[in-house]
């Protein structure tokens, strides 16, 4: 398997990942770990705690900015299991400062203690909450976008077809970032991505696993695993981004790619030699860097 130069010695260094299904606890402690020496104070940005339509989130401000500001809804990542649990997630906070939106950072529940539907709920509730508060939180309602990492973004696209379907809140922009999106795993990558040291085809099942409980089978909603949606015109325009050392690869690529075929503008930009989520373990890398700045700038541009 194709490593980028520039990786292979931190890839040498990881241990095996820890796998959720088996001790969630475990699972949330190490990512902690990894996030820790970039989770504390911040202060190109201000942060302010609510609850949000029963959820707790954090508003997030570029400082000083003052006048109408457009948004982000920030969906994090972890597996539907863990994540930013303690604060702003470094993304939602790299977002706020590259776009100047206000960015709304939900701490969604949580698997296997709450499985589908109940994080897309939060999600979608925080999400109509944000439109009807847009006076209150001096934001753009034509500016309103989503944005995620992995299970967020598998939260983020899903969102986007609710709001389709519901007559929801008009979303301008998905920001899909290695983004979960199927459930069933019948793809190349899914397949041939075995590493032990990321995520890797049996994580990612579980995952699933975990995360559907029940609800796992053939009638799997869209709204949990946006893939299954049959008819994907109507959405916002969306940015993908994809990793080539990453099991999900091909279901992103796919979904880019139906979702050209149904006259969504739609971004794409794939790292090859690049693993799930490397940035979090590479964060000085120039690839890194180069890859933060592309969806950062597709972004910001697309709130403009």
């Amino acid at each position: 398997m194709f490593i980028h130069p520039e990786l292979t010695g931190v890839l040498a260094g990881l241990p095996d990942r820890v796998d959720a299904s088996k001790d969630v606890d475990a699972a949330r402690a190490s990512f902690r770990r990894l996030m820790a020496p970039r989770m504390g104070p911040d202060a190109r940005v201000t942060v302010e705690h609510r609850i949000a339509a029963g959820v707790d989130v954090q508003v997030i401000r570029p400082a000083g900015a003052t006048g109408r500001l457009p948004a982000v809804l920030y969906v994090h990542g972890g597996g539907f299991s863990f994540g930013e649990l303690d604060g702003p997630s470094p993304m939602a906070r790299d977002v706020c400062v590259a776009t100047g939106a206000v960015v709304v950072n939900v701490h969604y529940r949580l698997a296997p203690e709450h499985p589908f539907p109940a994080g897309f709920d939060d999600c979608y509730a925080v999400l109509c909450w944000l439109a009807e508060h847009a006076d209150d939180l001096d934001v753009d309602p034509a500016r309103v976008a989503v944005a995620g990492a992995s299970a967020g973004g598998c939260l983020s696209a899903a969102l986007c077809l609710a709001a389709r379907d519901r007559g929801g809140p008009r979303v301008a922009f998905q920001t899909l970032l290695i983004p979960c999106l199927d459930d069933r795993g019948d793809t190349a990558s899914m397949r041939a991505i075995t590493d032990p040291r990321f995520t890797n085809t049996r994580l990612v099942a579980s995952m699933w696993n975990v995360y559907l409980g029940k609800a796992r089978g053939s009638n799997v909603s869209p709204y949990a695993a946006p893939a299954r949606a049959h008819e994907l015109s109507g959405v916002a325009p969306a940015y993908i981004l994809t990793c080539g050392a990453d099991p999900l690869r091909d279901e992103g690529l796919d979904y880019a790619r139906r979702l050209m075929e149904a006259d969504v503008p739609v971004t794409v930009k794939n790292v090859p030699g690049a693993w799930h989520l490397f940035e979090a373990y590479a964060p000085d890398s120039v690839l890194a860097r180069e890859t933060t700045a592309h969806w950062l700038t597709a972004l910001r541009d697309a709130l403009r």
